[in-house]
């Protein structure tokens, strides 16, 4: 890494929407972290950088200006999901180490150039998907790790939302025209020639041309805080389905989504299967997330500040089912069942104990906070961090095959080892 004044590590952000803006401030709160350059392709974004950042910002239209200064470190990309790896792998060779916004990546076959562009430059690269650094998710790996619910049979995920904006209903600056933004720079080579649409550029997770659906931008969160916490490479098998209920506003993804996926017994955990579920419109409070993992002995649930572990004490006895029996086959049933569950007295001492703990991380706990204080730490230390680009890899994959399930109507087969797509 490139020695900055005074020590202190210098990064750029390259897209300064919200969640760019967002990043960017967050990185500002671990110590040493100092921006000194921004990249959008909205003229209004550059001018807020200068207002919110400081005057002695550079900013420009392209991102290459960028990564050619050699007062850059390192670069938040928080772009359109189109552009994550060709940036990332830009700004890689270009000696750059990376904080790139989930998914990695808006096409599957996007992740190998990405992970052969972090081995040969050997920059620190890490996935911006924050639930990978959450204490809740720590919890409950730990939980599982200690066998606390037995064995893992089922997970279900979910992150509903009930609101305009979270519907990706974002506001649209009233300059926005072919002069404040630079809609040919925007679409280059990876997205299809159309006149400027402000709609297609302000509210670009509507699109599957620049965008990537519900599963790029919440399954994606939900698969990687899953894979850390069950040690898990991935499904092998996928099915998705959904549609537009409610946000009938021109998008061509879906604004309801369930998904299916069967993960394989490994060495790290046993054979489950996950339900993930995205409603644009559920009726509910604005946001509704969690992961609950049921074991064949309890039940944990993880939420944003919370985990929850439920355990119930194994049966005494299984119990029976006799009325269709004979009468005489009833009795000799159980006479051999009372030989081997014998009748207990109930006492105070032999109460079953129906038990729930909660730990609770405290309500202004924030696990982006954490995720960037891992990767300037990894910048810092030069130990590259897990959510790395195999790990983006294997995250993207089944959530960019469940819109692919989706749009063919299809159950799709992927190989979560060799990361390659089996049918």
């Amino acid at each position: 890494m490139a020695q900055s004044p005074n020590g202190r590590i210098q990064f750029a952000l390259i897209g300064c929407g919200g969640m760019g803006q967002g990043d960017a401030r967050n990185a500002l709160d671990h110590g040493g972290a100092h921006i000194v350059a921004a990249a959008d392709l909205y003229d209004g974004r550059l001018t807020r950088m200068k207002e919110s950042f400081g005057a002695h910002l550079f900013t420009t239209r392209d991102y290459r200006e960028v990564l050619a200064r050699k007062d850059v470190d390192a670069v938040i990309i928080a772009t359109p999901d189109l552009w994550h790896s060709r940036i990332s792998i830009d700004a890689m060779n270009a000696g750059k180490d990376v904080y790139c916004q989930k998914p990695m990546v808006q096409k599957i076959a996007q992740g190998y150039d990405v992970i052969a562009a972090q081995k040969k430059t050997g920059r620190i690269f890490m996935v911006g998907s924050q639930y990978v650094s959450s204490q809740t998710y720590h919890k409950a790996k730990q939980l599982l790790a200690s066998g606390a619910i037995g064995e893992l049979n089922m997970v279900e995920s979910w992150l509903d939302r009930n609101s305009a904006v979270g519907a990706w209903q974002y506001s649209i600056p009233p300059d926005a025209s072919p002069e404040t933004v630079d809609w040919d720079r925007y679409l280059g080579n990876l997205a299809p020639r159309r006149p400027f649409d402000a709609m297609r550029f302000f509210r670009w997770r509507n699109y599957q041309d620049y965008g990537t659906g519900l599963a790029g931008d919440l399954y994606i969160h939900l698969l990687s805080g899953l894979h850390f916490a069950v040690n898990s490479l991935g499904p092998v098998r996928v099915f998705s389905t959904g549609g537009t209920r409610y946000w009938t506003d021109g998008r061509d993804v879906p604004d309801v989504n369930l998904a299916l996926l069967d993960y394989p017994k490994t060495a790290a955990h046993p054979e489950f299967t996950l339900t993930l579920k995205v409603n644009f419109a559920s009726g509910g409070q604005m946001e509704s997330f969690g992961t609950r993992l049921t074991g064949s002995e309890g039940v944990i649930e993880i939420g944003y500040t919370t985990v929850s572990l439920r355990r119930r004490p194994p049966e005494s006895e299984p119990g029976y089912t006799l009325s269709t029996f004979t009468k005489a086959t009833q009795a000799k049933f159980l006479e051999d069942y009372r030989r081997k569950y014998p009748v207990k007295p109930v006492t105070a001492a032999g109460l079953r104990q129906d038990k729930e703990d909660v730990y609770n991380a405290g309500a202004g706990y924030s696990a982006h906070h954490d995720h960037h204080r891992a990767f300037w730490n990894a910048v810092r230390t030069r130990k590259p961090h897990l959510e790395d680009a195999v790990f983006g890899m294997r995250a993207a994959a089944p959530a960019l095959l469940s819109n692919q399930s989706l749009y063919e109507n299809r159950v799709l087969t992927w190989d979560p080892v060799a990361m390659k797509v089996t049918s």
